[in-house]
């Protein structure tokens, strides 16, 4: 690192909290990789937690010309948000919203994810304009720098057209907000030749007729390609132009700090239909004529793209047909539309089937208001980009290229980029898009190990640009941004005037071109193949991966260490490394940092697995690496198998010692000496907690009143038969008395397996990477269930949802086993009467009843238990990942930063279905979590007659 970055650094320090200021080679490489096929490793990462602290990072990168890059979610595709200099990340503080006008705006920080601000706005049947497809992911800034649209949104509700107003800060460090009268007028004055400036461009460019009526052209179409130019032609005023130049600026005019949407209808009453046509024009024709009426979405897919998918379980018959009959014409529109009431829904169909069907497709289905129909129309779609990932071979990426035509010239645009594709042998590529606005995606897998490859690809990029901008005048970028990646062509589309316009724009707002360098504007013209990023082979569990980062906002760790994402990109690293040995010290320093960011802090909850496209559980690739254990490992984690009773009593013993101590010593003294004693073991012992729990006692099975209609085999978790309640706990109950209190209530029998205190359902085994432990108690558990349950007669109850989640995943034999929630509603509810209680109540969702889809079954119980049930925002798992709480318990601390808060302050009581999840979220929210049967038990009644 040069001079000025240390001298930087020094100056930063006096402001900015030093863990915030990342040098760190591992987190570097990790946070500045994003979803582009590009590479750059920043000097420097700033994580900022206000906006006084991007104020002083930007004035001070403006006084020493260095250059800085903002980043969002990271998920833009063309080289935006990459840097080899500072890198400016926000930290989880950029999160405020405030909804005006009865929904009418929405005030949003940089920070939020877009479906969150739909959440937000959902109460009001009202929502954002732009629907991108990475809506779970990508943040309100990188939507608002990208001008990013999507399936609905068209050119009508992007961020561009629903701008309300905006806070920026400008390359000196000047903070403008365009909403506030006191800013602007203040503006107006500081930055007087600045606002000048842009009011004679924009006169300049309505003054120039061929100019203004080629930009009105461009955005009849989507069109990301360059800086918005129609702002020159759409207002007057110079504060207007500013912001709206903001919109799809990347980076490069200045920083988002936040904005103010216009915000559009959500409608209710909403069909769908998926239509096939015998070949591409009469598809096209179809769109054409779409175009014209008010129909929210029309997806098309060409005949490669259905065929990719034609083999996914659940597609229509007439899909799966067309590779039988080897049709290599067909193509498919999916339609949607909306409406206010559903008498307007009704006719809306009646009217757009009428004109479909002038096109006469070939097979379909109907418009439908099923949400099922709905869900399994639109994964059709969802599964295009993931088809052609999953297939890709080892040490591509796969990319997504995104262009607009006219729509009325669709069908031929599509049949010479099919033409295209088959020239340069990308045979794998898919055609699919947003029709209405004439928006087309082609999906290629791409090497760039070789100059072979290399050139490949920039001859095919060359072809692309000369059909789409020169002969059909259509848009390089519609939607993804211009970035690197579509640089070198911006003058090729626009034109040396409007080239000319742009370079303008970029030196009344940035002239010493810190902002963003080489992103838009670029005199390298081979910048779209310069940094590219290889993908090396690292493991089969993660070679598919295309680091688009869609599983980052549900990993625990992703505020601590890495994300699945950055693991992944972090170990694609080192074993690129350890083949070529072209770096030992950095391969050595690369191995170090990843056990501790890689693989001790990874919960391996598996739910990246869900979000992820191409379906990689990056938790399973670190529990692997956990298999790597001594000899000495194995035998200790056999051993403790084999005398699991022994292990079970020592683990009551060592609870109740610690309960012993913290009654003589009281919770501070307790905190301060647990404390000290995990510093000095350099956090070999367990961290004491005034949650953690006393120990539970020996499991007995409760007499039976006789009064009894089904019998249910219970299995108290390990956790339920060591861990009971925290000293200080509402109810002492321990776990398995109020499970079985809760069954005699709804008139069912009890049944334990024998031996229960060897038994294990092998979770805790699993998790470290003891799989051949894991599979023997896991075997021994079932053996026991098989024989208890009647050879599978019985329900099986286990009282947490981890036990539960891993014996359904592990055991093989057909027994029905169910967590709490889940046996709660279908076993207990219909024989008990409940009374909700007014009290409100946290629920927490644990990671293992989101895999398992259960999280609206544990909300219908909690709601039929009180009156106000509150889920807090962004938590996806708690982080207390089986023991990992104890050992790690920053991993757990991380995870719950947000819970606190949002606790009302008339709520004294949390629920959930993990006992070790509860002893977490208790420290952490400060009130006392525990199971929802206590809760079941509190608010029930036995039913009488």
């Amino acid at each position: 690192m040069s001079d000025p970055y240390h001298i930087l650094i020094s100056k930063l320090r006096q402001s900015i909290d030093e863990k915030r200021i990342i040098t760190d080679p591992t987190l570097t490489f990790a946070y500045g990789t994003d979803a582009s096929f590009y590479r750059l490793i920043p000097k420097l990462i700033l994580q900022l937690a206000n906006l006084d602290e991007v104020v002083l990072v930007i004035k001070t990168c403006f006084e020493m010309t260095i250059p800085v890059t903002f980043r969002a979610a990271g998920t833009s595709l063309s080289g935006q948000a990459l840097s080899d200099s500072v890198l400016i990340m926000l930290t989880s503080d950029w999160r405020e919203h405030k909804v005006l006008d009865n929904g009418k705006q929405i005030w949003l920080q940089p920070g939020i994810i877009g479906a969150e601000a739909n959440k937000i706005l959902a109460p009001y049947q009202r929502k954002i304009g732009p629907d991108p497809a990475s809506i779970n992911t990508c943040k309100i800034g990188g939507i608002a720098a990208n001008n990013s649209s999507g399936m609905c949104c068209g050119t009508a509700q992007n961020s561009y057209q629903t701008l309300a107003g905006m806070t920026v800060v400008l390359a000196d460090g000047t903070v403008l907000n365009t909403l506030d009268s006191y800013s602007v007028a203040q503006f107006k004055i500081s930055h007087k030749q600045m606002l000048d400036d842009l009011t004679d461009l924009a006169q300049a460019c309505k003054d120039n007729t061929p100019l203004a009526d080629k930009i009105r052209h461009k955005y009849r179409l989507k069109n990301t390609t360059g800086y918005s130019l129609n702002s020159l032609t759409d207002y007057s005023d110079p504060i207007d132009v500013l912001q709206h130049l903001f919109i799809g600026s990347e980076g490069t005019l200045g920083f988002i700090a936040d904005i103010t949407y216009n915000t559009v209808i959500d409608h209710s009453f909403k069909a769908t239909g998926l239509y096939l046509f015998a070949d591409i024009e009469q598809t096209c024709f179809a769109v054409s004529t779409l175009a014209n009426t008010s129909i929210a979405a029309v997806e098309l897919m060409d005949n490669r793209a259905l065929n990719s998918v034609a083999d996914r379980p659940g597609m229509p018959e007439f899909i799966t047909r067309l590779a039988t009959e080897h049709n290599t014409e067909a193509a498919a529109l999916l339609v949607e539309i909306h409406a206010e009431n559903e008498t307007a829904l009704q006719q809306q169909i009646a009217e757009i089937s009428a004109l479909i069907n002038q096109f006469t497709p070939t097979d379909a289905i109907e418009f439908s208001t099923d949400t099922k129909i709905y869900n399994q129309l639109w994964a059709i779609r969802k599964e295009l980009f993931p088809a052609v990932g999953a297939v890709r071979e080892v040490g591509t990426t796969v990319i997504i290229e995104d262009v607009a035509f006219p729509i009325e010239q669709l069908a031929a645009a599509v049949r010479d980029l099919e033409i295209l594709l088959k020239k340069y042998h990308y045979d794998e590529a898919i055609i699919f898009g947003h029709a209405l606005a004439g928006n087309l995606h082609f999906v290629f897998t791409q090497a760039f190990e070789t100059e072979k490859e290399i050139n490949r690809y920039s001859s095919f990029m060359d072809d692309v640009a000369q059909l789409v901008a020169v002969k059909y005048q259509g848009s390089l970028k519609a939607e993804h941004g211009t970035g690197r990646n579509m640089a070198p062509y911006v003058e090729l589309e626009w034109g040396s005037e409007g080239y000319a316009l742009m370079q303008e724009i970029k030196r009344i707002f940035d002239k010493t071109g810190i902002l963003n360098p080489g992103v838009i504007l670029n005199d390298n013209k081979n910048s779209h193949i310069t940094d590219l990023k290889i993908m090396p082979a690292a493991d089969p569990l993660i070679d598919k991966c295309i680091e688009c980062g869609f599983c980052e906002p549900v990993c625990p760790s992703r505020e601590l260490s890495l994300t699945p994402r950055q693991r992944n990109t972090v170990y694609r690293e080192i074993s690129r490394l350890q083949r070529s040995q072209e770096d030992p010290a950095r391969l050595a320093e690369l191995e170090k940092s990843f056990k501790y960011l890689g693989i001790d802090t990874c919960a391996a909850t598996g739910l990246c697995a869900e979000r992820c496209p191409v379906e990689i559980n990056t938790g399973d690739l670190i529990r692997k690496l956990r298999q790597q254990h001594s000899p000495i490992a194995n035998v200790i984690a056999r051993w403790s198998s084999d005398h699991f009773a022994g292990v079970t009593s020592a683990t009551q013993a060592g609870l109740s010692i610690a309960n012993g101590i913290h009654s003589v010593l009281g919770t501070k003294a307790m905190r301060t000496v647990t404390k000290a004693t995990r510093k000095l073991s350099g956090g070999a012992v367990p961290l004491w907690t005034p949650s953690m729990p006393k120990a539970a006692g020996k499991v007995t099975l409760l007499a039976s009143d006789g009064l009894t209609h089904k019998k249910v085999v219970y299995f108290p978790s390990c956790a339920a038969r060591n861990m009971g309640t925290a000293k200080n706990a509402m109810d002492n109950r321990p776990l398995a008395e109020v499970t079985q209190a809760v069954l005699q209530k709804a008139g069912i029998e009890v049944i334990m397996p024998s031996k229960l205190s060897e038994k294990c359902c092998g979770m805790p085994y699993k998790s470290k990477g003891f799989v051949e432990t894991a599979l023997s108690k896991s075997a021994q558990l079932e053996a026991a269930l098989w024989e208890a349950s009647e050879q599978g007669k019985l329900p099986v109850l286990m009282d947490t949802s981890p036990c539960a989640s891993t014996s359904i995943e592990m055991m093989t034999k057909d027994i029905a086993i169910y967590e709490p929630f889940r046996f709660v509603a279908e076993f207990v509810m219909p024989h008990v009467d409940i009374t909700p209680q007014a009290e409100p109540v946290m629920l927490h969702i644990t990671c293992t009843s989101r895999k398992q889809g259960l999280a609206g079954v544990m909300e219908k119980v909690s709601r039929a238990c009180a009156q106000q049930v509150i889920i807090p925002d962004d938590i996806q798992c708690c982080g207390f990942a089986g023991d990992k709480g104890f050992t790690i318990p920053e991993l757990n601390a991380s995870a719950l930063s947000p819970l606190a808060r949002q606790v009302p302050s008339n709520c004294s009581e949390g629920y959930s279905n993990s006992r070790t999840c509860e002893i977490g979220l208790s420290e952490h929210s400060g009130i006392e979590y525990r199971s929802i049967l206590y809760l079941v038990d509190k608010v029930s009644e036995k039913r009488v007659g």
